[in-house]
């Protein structure tokens, strides 16, 4: 399929060359983020790719708990810094891509930081904010499972209180509700009643948490109950939570736009569309998280995805598929995990979120279904039962976020579906129905019709509304159980090699080829020129380094298992699973450069262990055995012989290191697209889930070593050879956004499957060579006499200065130095 008009900016429109992700925080602000400008600039990026902008909830450290569309973050410096900062970036020559928060907002505390929030607590559904969020207001209004106890104890032991209170915006003093930090409206009428009569009598449902679970009524960003879902879908809806950031769009100020969690939308492509239409075409990029080789939808009017489809690919070349059966027997000894059984591991926790922290969004879209069905004469004997098994089944079944199904407008007919999409719908439903009695499989056949806006029941019904809202709802629950079920707690289980299971990535998948990967790249070029590419975000588990020295323990298995099993007596008493992800934890992070800590490294021990919810989970916290797990990483990162053992393991496989860390930078940088520099990431970082991948940056020691390598020095350590490295790719994007803009990669031919090269642009005057799994080939003794086909003629590597004439070049000449070459023509 060709390039879509779409898939790229429209004339006028700035198409970003490689962008720079900058974390704001309070203690990072926009005038923070100015002083640094002069480094990014001259490291050679084009644009600052930056955090959410928009006022967020008190003591935000990240920006997607938005409160207030209307305004600039206070914390971060306000509009008039914004303001500075981006015109400043400007007369720097760098652009602004802005992250945008379309599908929810913050459930803050105290609730009025909301404002929108606090008039449907006030108002219920007369508020003129009731049509911005997704409720069920039912007879007892929203739900608020903000109690530490139920709602009789709260009462009962004056921990809930009748109060008045100043709230910003109102005059005077109002009558409240508190519960601790908590503060709620009183419904006009209702403050002099008697607290119980009163309580009873708002808006909202005053609630312990623990109830969200199964009956919470509005939809969330997954299972988070603090942040609750938008209908941007809605006109009037859109244009009041994107008029802000669209005025600084048209000012000049911002240039283009990420767009988070768009699978939590109603409509994706129908939002795509009308921001397209209102920035008059430009450059977006979607969070989009495709399954294995899903395609992005060619309907979509964005240049591509955030490149969590690149990440795991390029980063998969330097994993040794030779080791895949030693490292599936490891796996199966501590933890029980039989290799092959990864969809088992999937299935079994998506039906555990369905059965605990997504009950709700099942129950909620089985009594809609219900309701269909039972209004319907023709439909009403099938059972609500079999719905929600059948419902349930289906979003188990589904192999991806969701399937796209757009509803027509109310009385017209639903467009026809997109046969990709069709497909993994019926695929989903075939896999179903091996768990559906033959009575459910009539019930699930007339559900197929319902989601797919075909005929189904008495005439005349097929274009209903409510239709149309089940198929909506059922996409969206889709895409949350299959964040929380595979993400969230699959990949945390699935401990084969840690560095597979990544957001985005596709963990049945054990090394890339070359082939496979020229074959993507040349299809992403054909379809999305300027996609974007990364190798770590805020949201990946582990940092791009840390995943590549954990690919390498892939290339020597066996000295892998003699190390953990000379020290498995730190991880006595821990569960399997936890034991083995956490020894890869160990080595991938064990950078000099970047040292872990044990709070560090418990704190990411805790959030898998809650994650994976074998022996402690968020919402059953054993406090025994997390206090174990703590006490066995804290041991295991003071240990001199194992912190000694784990030194030699890595001295052993420096080739293969160095290897996967700069290969793979440097084929993500140029192989296709935009390229994403996160902050701190042009040297070694030892990263892990958030926050912790969310840590401050030393931005003037990054700009004093880009200095001295500027200035003459050779690279003395990794750190500075990554920094070279980055720095010298984005200078040349920055400098032939024709080439690496094109979508045009062309493979070049090798006499050895260890080493990738390919050009770049229609002229082929750009070439990049790299090596992959270094352990393998410094156990043969190097490249030897193995040569790569340059187009003939004359060439500079750009990372040593070193020229090369002709066509068939030795691989051991010209990978020396550095195990990649970044090579132009001469004539350049």
């Amino acid at each position: 399929m060709p390039a879509s008009p779409l898939h790229r900016p429209l004339a006028g429109r700035r198409t970003p060359v490689t962008t720079y992700r900058l974390q704001l925080t309070p203690d990072f602000d926009f005038a923070a983020a100015q002083a640094m400008l002069p480094y990014l600039s001259e490291l050679g990026v084009t644009d600052c790719y930056l955090s959410p902008i928009l006022q967020a909830a008190p003591g935000s450290l990240h920006g997607y708990d938005v409160v207030d569309h209307n305004a600039i973050s206070a914390e971060l410096g306000g509009r008039e810094a914004f303001e500075a900062f981006s015109r400043a970036a400007h007369d720097a020559g760098l652009n602004v891509l802005v992250d945008l928060v379309p599908n929810h907002m913050a459930v803050p505390t105290p609730a009025w930081h909301n404002t929108a929030l606090w008039s449907v607590l006030s108002l219920g559904a007369d508020s003129p904010y009731a049509s911005w969020f997704d409720v069920d207001f039912g007879d007892d209004g929203l739900l608020m499972p903000v109690l530490g106890e139920r709602i009789g104890e709260a009462i009962g032991s004056g921990h809930l209180t009748f109060d008045h209170a100043q709230i910003p915006g109102q005059d005077g003093e109002v009558p409240v509700l508190r519960y601790f930090d908590h503060v709620f409206p009183v419904r006009a009428g209702t403050e002099h009643l008697p607290l119980t009569a009163l309580v009873d009598r708002q808006h909202y449902r005053l609630a312990y948490w623990k109830v969200a679970d199964e009956e919470l009524n509005y939809r969330r960003f997954f299972d988070v109950g603090t942040l609750a879902a938008v209908r941007v879908e809605n006109p009037e809806v859109f244009d009041a939570t994107h008029a802000l950031l669209l005025e600084l769009f048209n000012a000049g100020l911002i240039d283009a736009f990420r767009i988070d969690h768009p699978d939590g939308l109603a409509d994706p492509q129908g939002y795509f569309e009308r921001l397209f239409e209102a920035t008059g075409g430009a450059y977006i990029v979607a969070e989009k998280i495709l399954e294995g080789d899903e395609p992005l939808p060619g309907a979509w009017p964005v240049a591509g995805t955030t490149g969590y489809d690149a990440a795991w690919r390029i980063g998969g070349i330097q994993v040794d598929a030779h080791g895949q059966g030693d490292m599936a027997r490891i796996m199966t000894e501590l933890t029980g995990d039989l290799p092959g059984t990864l969809d088992e591991v999937i299935e079994a926790s998506k039906r555990e979120i369905i059965d605990t922290s997504l009950t709700a969004e099942i129950h909620r879209l089985a009594q809609l279904a219900a309701d269909i069905f039972h209004d319907d004469i023709r439909l009403r004997d099938h059972t609500r039962a079999a719905i929600q098994s059948c419902l349930t089944e289906l979003v188990v079944a589904i192999d991806r976020y969701r399937a796209y199904v757009r509803p027509g407008e109310p009385g017209e007919p639903w467009p026809p579906m997109d046969p990709e999409q069709r497909s993994a719908l019926s695929a989903a439903a075939d896999r179903a129905r091996e768990h559906l009695t033959s009575d459910e499989l009539q019930t699930l056949d007339v559900l197929l019709d319902l989601l797919t806006g075909a005929e189904a029941g008495s005439a005349g019904r097929t274009h209903e509304e409510r239709r149309a809202e089940l198929a909506i709802r059922f996409q969206q629950v889709c895409g949350a159980v299959t964040a929380k079920g595979v993400e969230d707690t699959a990949y945390y289980r699935w401990t084969l090699l840690a560095s597979l299971t990544e957001v985005g990535a596709d963990p049945h998948t054990f090394g890339f080829h070359p082939d496979d990967l020229y074959a993507w790249a040349q299809q992403i070029g054909a379809t999305h020129p300027v996609s974007m590419t990364l190798g770590t975000t805020h949201d990946t588990k582990r940092g791009e380094d840390v995943r590549a020295r954990m690919s390498v323990i892939s290339q020597d298995v066996q000295g892998w298992r003699r190390l953990i099993t000379r020290h498995a007596h730190l991880f006595d008493g821990v569960h399997g699973r936890l034991t083995n992800l956490m020894w890869q934890v160990l080595f991938g992070t064990a950078i000099e450069s970047d040292p872990m800590t044990a709070d560090r490294l418990s704190a990411f021990a805790i959030k898998a262990a809650r994650e994976q919810k074998d022996v402690t989970s968020w919402t059953r916290v054993d406090q025994e055995a997390e206090a174990a797990l703590t006490q066995a990483v804290t041991a295991a990162l003071a240990d001199a012989e194992l912190q000694s053992d784990l030194a030699a393991y890595a001295q052993q496989l420096s080739a293969g290191i160095r290897t996967a860390i700069l290969s793979t930078k440097a084929v993500q940088l140029s192989l296709i697209g935009v390229a994403d520099i996160y902050q701190g990431s042009e040297v070694l970082r030892s990263s892990l889930v958030d926050p912790d991948n969310r840590r401050s940056v030393d931005f003037g020691a990054l700009a004093e070593a880009l200095a001295e390598l500027d200035a003459g020095k050779n690279p003395a350590s990794l750190d500075e050879e990554k920094l070279w490295l980055t720095a010298t790719l984005a200078r040349l994007r920055r400098a032939r956004p024709d080439v690496f803009l094109s979508g045009i990669v062309r493979p070049l031919p090798t006499t050895t499957t260890l080493a990738l090269a390919f050009t770049r642009g229609e002229d082929a005057d750009i070439a990049v060579v790299a090596e992959r799994l270094g352990t393998r080939i410094a156990q043969r003794g190097g490249f030897r006499d193995h040569v790569v086909v340059l187009p003939p003629g004359s060439w500079r590597d750009l990372l040593t200065g070193e020229e090369f004439d002709g066509s068939n070049l030795r691989l051991a000449d010209l990978l020396a130095t550095y195990p990649v070459a970044i090579l132009t023509t001469t004539k350049d």
